[in-house]
């Protein structure tokens, strides 16, 4: 089965003053993706179960690539709720202090 997979981790610190009272709490978050590659049916020959994901997975990349389009856009509309993956991944890349880094491997 061909999926993409999602590791999020949220840390968190907090400073104690002097009379043990705590003084400051910061948080940060680290999300890790890694996305299933896009199919082209036509040449996997990919039939049933194993298309119908192919097909899943090829619309949930093309929808996060319409995500970051509009956000380099700078468009008021962001289609975050074209898939359930733009979702999950809505307030970690729109989020003002976010800082987004993307390795790709093509193939």
């Amino acid at each position: 089965s061909r999926s993409h997979c999602v590791v999020a981790l949220k840390v968190g610190v907090q400073y104690i003053g002097a009379q043990g009272i705590p003084v400051e709490t910061t948080e940060g978050r680290l999300v890790l993706i890694d996305l299933a590659g896009s199919e082209n049916a036509s040449k996997t020959g990919s039939e049933g179960q194993a298309l119908k994901e192919a097909q899943y997975i090829n619309r949930s990349l093309a929808a996060l690539g319409d995500v970051v389009e509009a956000m380099a856009r700078k468009q008021e509309h962001i289609p975050f709720r074209n898939s359930k993956l733009t979702m999950l991944l809505q307030d970690c890349v729109s989020a003002p202090s976010t800082k987004l880094i993307m390795f790709v491997q093509i193939g």
